[in-house]
């Protein structure tokens, strides 16, 4: 069975949804509870000769589709073929709400909607709407084109929306990738991107689609001319030093990674030292004192505008009461939808503290992934990669990664010399390592406490979660000497092990115990294959092990399993263990006979082979545990099991991995009952 397999991340699958949009007066259609009513309604008013109501047609179907359970009532009333025509309204609000209720049904749709929306030819409009856009920003350098009543920016506003569901259906659909490519989108969203100093906003929606579109698309890679390099770099170079900014340096850079082949050779150390370099500037930052000094910097701002809008009301000498009837009762001029303002004055209020917050965790988070992917192997054969926190039986099967000759790990990773001298120049591994421990608990606070700060703490502990996969992708590519030596291993297993049981209770959260128990298996694989000695006792593994075992999630099963087998290998080699391998062996033959997955049992049947291979105290611990009568028992069970289970549920490089578990079965019973015979003669 495999010992280890590095996750590697996809890049974030869509774009957030946009802020909700509803135009004033009558409130958005729908919510009477008429879905269908509603929808059909909307999608009429969409032919309306008037373009205010138009957009207050797209506004409120924009808010709709940010909720999941309208979806179904627009798809049937073939939403995206009338939405696409309004991306070329001779409006540009309705161009505007249109594109950003198209945003929202990508992004809550999901990939099946997204799918649709391309079928439905999608494309066609937005790669128009996409270049005229980036004309309309050319001319609009001379005489920007302003929305009425507002001082915005038409064009940029239209563009972002628009790259934003671009990003999401070629996140999902290949269809609308090779769109993207043959159409010379690559030129257009650059163009976009130069705006980063003026619209960051716009230019963070570019980086995000770019990130998707650069990756495993080989076809892209001729577009990416000196002019398309220069442009990246000079944004990677730049020195805004707002979270934003650094979140859009930190995307781009994920991006040049994946061009790195349009690279030349002699410029491909500099420039992986310039893509850590931008990941260890966003590491660097504290996220916990960010938060701490944001939200005091937000209270103070909230404080100042209060006070000073008490002012203005306490000088206000207008009586309201002396406001003309008519002026109190017009009424909208005919066709048109009465509005305060325009839809834009309806957006919620700016929380710029937040987004930089946000922007940061992010950029942390993004940095992360991306130095897991360079630690990854570029096998292509390699067709699906565990994306974020998979539970999947399929993705979650351990390849095997050590050698059944000499026992060394035949790492499935391969780390150039480049990326490795970049990761330590840059003190990458020191500032992973920062990151793995749990969230400030002043910050965890503060967010606790305010509601549109909550969803902070999750983005926290992603972070942290990211930084133990990230530890676990380069213990498997670094020797222990780049690692700092065996005194550096043994404080990290110490760090890894007050993770675990520092807490009042134990961990439960699944992304987190499979992070931490990856990270930890690496660990102990790589000390016990240069024989340092390991720090966790005996209780401390089995308490980790039996919470583990009864985890939903497949890896970290196969997590707790594999540590039990090498801590036991290890054990079996030092007197006065048996007692200890006993428990060890009972464990990991329950697991083995009792677990729903095959994949968990194949992994609990391998270690006990490596537990009870060899040594003095494992065979005292085999004999009292009755080990041998028990696989003997079991072996023919085992074989219904893949007979029966196998077929359908696993693919073809598992079944073969699991032909071999059964193989070394046979083969270790039969060792096993060699053992037995010298005993008795």
């Amino acid at each position: 069975m495999g010992k280890s397999k590095a996750k590697r991340f996809r890049s974030a699958p869509f774009s957030p949804a946009g802020p909700q949009r509803a135009a004033s007066g009558e409130g958005p259609a729908g919510e009477d509870g008429d879905g269908g009513s509603s929808a059909a309604e909307l999608l009429e008013k969409l032919q309306h000769p008037s373009a205010d109501v138009r957009e207050f047609a797209c506004a409120s179907i924009s808010k709709m589709l940010q909720q999941k359970h309208a979806i179904p009532a627009f798809l049937q009333r073939d939403v995206v073929r009338c939405l696409g025509p309004m991306l070329l309204d001779q409006s540009l609000a309705v161009r505007e709400t249109a594109a950003g209720a198209l945003r929202n049904l990508s992004a809550c749709g999901g990939f099946e909607v997204c799918d649709d929306m391309v079928t439905k030819d999608i494309m066609t409009p937005l790669v128009a709407l996409l270049k005229e856009c980036s004309a309309g920003l050319e001319a609009s350098e001379v005489s920007p084109m302003k929305c009425k009543d507002t001082k915005k920016n038409c064009v940029e506003d239209i563009a972002n929306e628009a790259v934003n569901v671009l990003w999401n259906v070629c996140e999902c659909n290949g269809t609308a990738v090779s769109v993207f490519n043959k159409e010379g989108c690559l030129d257009v969203v650059l163009q976009y991107l130069k705006k980063f100093s003026t619209n960051v906003d716009l230019a963070l929606s570019v980086a995000h689609c770019l990130q998707t579109v650069t990756e495993d698309n080989p076809d892209l890679l001729s577009s990416f001319n000196a002019s398309a390099h220069q442009v990246l770099e000079s944004i990677m170079l730049s020195q805004d030093n707002t979270m934003e900014h650094i979140l859009l340096r930190t995307l781009l850079a994920g991006s040049v990674w994946n061009i790195k082949d349009t690279i030349p050779s002699s410029s491909q150390a500099s420039t992986i030292n310039a893509i850590l370099k931008i990941f260890s500037e966003s590491l660097v930052v504290d996220a916990g004192e960010t938060v701490i000094h944001m939200k005091e910097a937000e209270t103070q701002r909230l404080k100042l505008t209060a006070e000073a809008e008490t002012e203005e009301n306490v000088g206000d000498t207008i009586d309201n009461s002396v406001l003309n009837e008519d002026d109190e009762m017009e009424e909208p001029p005919k066709g048109k939808v009465k509005r305060e303002n325009d839809i834009s004055d309806l957006l919620p209020s700016d929380k710029w503290e937040l987004k930089q917050v946000t922007a940061l965790l992010m950029a942390q988070q993004t940095a992360l992934e991306i130095i897991v992917n360079m630690c990854c192997s570029e096998d292509p054969s390699d067709d699906e990669w565990e994306e974020l926190s998979s539970s999947d039986e399929s993705d979650l099967f351990m390849e095997n990664s050590y050698d059944e000759g000499g026992g060394q790990p035949m790492s499935p990773l391969c780390l150039s010399a480049e990326v490795h001298a970049a990761l330590m120049n840059n003190l990458i591994p020191k500032k992973i390592l920062e990151k793995t421990a749990f969230p400030n608990s002043v910050a965890v606070d503060i967010c606790t406490h305010s509601p549109s700060w909550k969803p902070l703490i999750r983005k926290m502990n992603t972070v942290q979660c990211r930084a133990l996969t990230c530890l676990h992708s380069i213990l498997l590519v670094s020797d222990v000497d780049c690692l700092g030596g065996a005194s550096t291993l043994q404080s990290l297993a110490q760090h890894l092990s007050q993770l675990v049981f520092s807490q009042p209770e134990f961990p439960t959260h699944t992304e987190f115990l499979e992070a931490v128990t990856s990270a930890m298996r690496a660990l102990l694989q790589t000390m016990a294959s240069k024989n340092i000695s390991q720090c966790m006792t005996p209780e401390q593994l089995m308490t980790l092990c039996e919470a583990g075992i009864h985890s939903s999630n497949i890896s970290v099963r196969v997590n707790v399993v594999s540590i039990l087998g090498i801590a036991g290998s290890v054990l079996a080699k030092i007197e006065d263990t048996a007692e200890t391998l006993k428990m060890i062996g009972k464990f990991l033959l329950e697991v083995a006979m009792k677990d729903s997955s095959l994949v968990v049992a194949g992994e609990a049947l391998d270690a006990l082979f490596d537990v009870f291979a060899d040594g003095t105290e494992a065979e005292k611990a085999a004999v009292q545990i009755k080990l041998l009568p028990a696989l003997k028992e079991f072996q023919p069970v085992f074989k219904i099991r893949m007979r029966k289970e196998g077929k359908g549920q696993y693919s073809t490089d598992q079944l073969c991995v699991l032909d071999n578990v059964k193989m070394n079965l046979r083969r270790f019973i039969a060792y096993q009952e060699t053992l037995g015979g010298k005993k008795t003669t």
